[in-house]
């Protein structure tokens, strides 16, 4: 007996309830899609992506969410921030204004303003606080500095916030930053250093919150210039001609993104700081830190203007992740798993032969596979669901 909707997972219940289409339930655990009307996959380029309501959100929980106290990476080379800036502003002289994560001691901050630009600092740390407001005071109100914890905002298990954490609509009214249409330039450019042990983990939320259209980017196309380590930088810019690296993170963010490599910094120019603020010591038996990359992320205009939008995206998470779990294996394999229709019969529509393996497609050919599967006529049901895989790379 099917079941429409009963007990799915919270994201693939946001679809059923929404317009991504309506799921079933199997005894097995295998959920299928129905078909989704075509009027409700176009017509996205000026979309004003709306963030669902939280259920109870600051009053029926009395769980506080709290801040835990991680240790951080900041620039604390001065010549290193003036080449940022260089690159950021190039020959500018105009009031562009910056979203800075996690300033810290505030080089780059004081780089930043010394060009003219103005800045908004998320820090939060208050221990460097006092510093950043004192060096604001000097600035003719052209910063503007906010205990906040950029990386943590719109947390999935919330209860009631409490300051650094807090969620990006409290941020932006606060700050009077409009939501523009997805198909306008970038409302802000944001700039920080991924939290070093938690690298991989921002990195799937910015690209959840992305893909849903939801945190900062509910407010349009959100530039990121940030800092990650060689190795996943190297991960996300990874396609078929490197097949140790490619995963699906690379195939997510490159067709979400352009991604531009800006800048190659050594792990010298940062100072890791503990939580009260401290310099940390490295320890004798940690092995020699990477370099550091600094990456831009600027979203594509036309990311829902096609078959994907921010209604099913979660179906194009699942089917790579089931692919990438045996990224060796032939296609033809993994999409008996992944969908109803016949498999040769998608084959033949991507132009891919059998033999073809996960590591042998380019981020272009998962999003064809995505688009041909979600507008074929041949079947009233379009994916298979395993809910176990809700779990996966997450």
């Amino acid at each position: 007996m099917w079941v429409p909707g009963v007990g799915l997972p919270s994201r693939l219940m946001l679809s059923a309830l929404t317009r991504a289409g309506r799921f079933c339930i199997l005894k097995s655990g295998a959920v299928r899609l129905m078909d989704v009307p075509a009027g409700n996959r176009r017509g996205l380029s000026d979309y004003h992506p709306h963030m669902m309501p939280s259920v109870g959100f600051g009053k029926s929980s009395s769980r506080v969410y709290r801040c835990r106290s991680e240790t951080k990476r900041y620039i604390t080379s001065p010549r290193a921030a003036e080449t940022l800036v260089r690159i950021l502003r190039g020959k500018r002289k105009s009031c562009q204004l910056f979203l800075e994560c996690n300033p810290g001691p505030g080089i780059l901050t004081r780089a930043l303003l010394e060009s003219g630009a103005k800045v908004i600092a998320l820090e939060s740390d208050k221990t460097f606080i006092p510093h950043l407001k004192s060096l604001g005071k000097k600035m003719n109100g052209r910063l503007e500095v906010v205990y906040c914890d950029f990386f943590k905002l719109d947390p999935r298990s919330r209860g009631i916030l409490t300051p650094p954490i807090m969620t990006s609509d409290m941020l932006f009214q606060y700050l009077g930053i409009e939501a523009q249409p997805w198909s306008k330039g970038a409302p802000l450019k944001a700039i920080g250093i991924l939290p070093p042990k938690n690298e991989r983990n921002a990195l799937w939320k910015l690209l959840h919150d992305l893909y849903s259209c939801t945190s900062v980017y509910k407010y349009g196309r959100v530039e990121l210039n940030l800092f990650i380590t060689e190795k996943e930088c190297r991960k996300i810019m990874a396609n078929p001609q490197n097949p140790g690296l490619y995963q699906a993170l690379s195939v997510l963010c490159q067709i979400a993104c352009g991604i531009k490599l800006l800048h190659t910094e050594s792990c010298l120019s940062f100072g890791t700081y503990t939580a009260n603020g401290q310099l940390a010591k490295q320890k004798h038996r940690e092995p020699l830190e990477q370099n550091l990359c600094f990456i831009q992320l600027t979203p594509h205009r036309n990311l829902f203007t096609g078959t994907l939008t921010p209604f099913n995206y979660d179906v194009f998470f699942h089917m790579l992740r089931q692919c990438f779990m045996k990224r060796s294996a032939k296609l033809i394999d993994h999409l008996h798993s992944l969908s109803p229709i016949d498999a040769t019969h998608i084959l033949k529509q991507i132009k891919k032969n059998k033999d073809v393996k996960v590591i042998d497609m380019y981020p272009e050919d998962f999003q064809h596979l995505f688009e041909v599967i979600e507008c074929s006529k041949d079947d009233n049901y379009k994916w298979l669901y395993d809910d176990f895989m809700e779990d996966v790379i997450m």
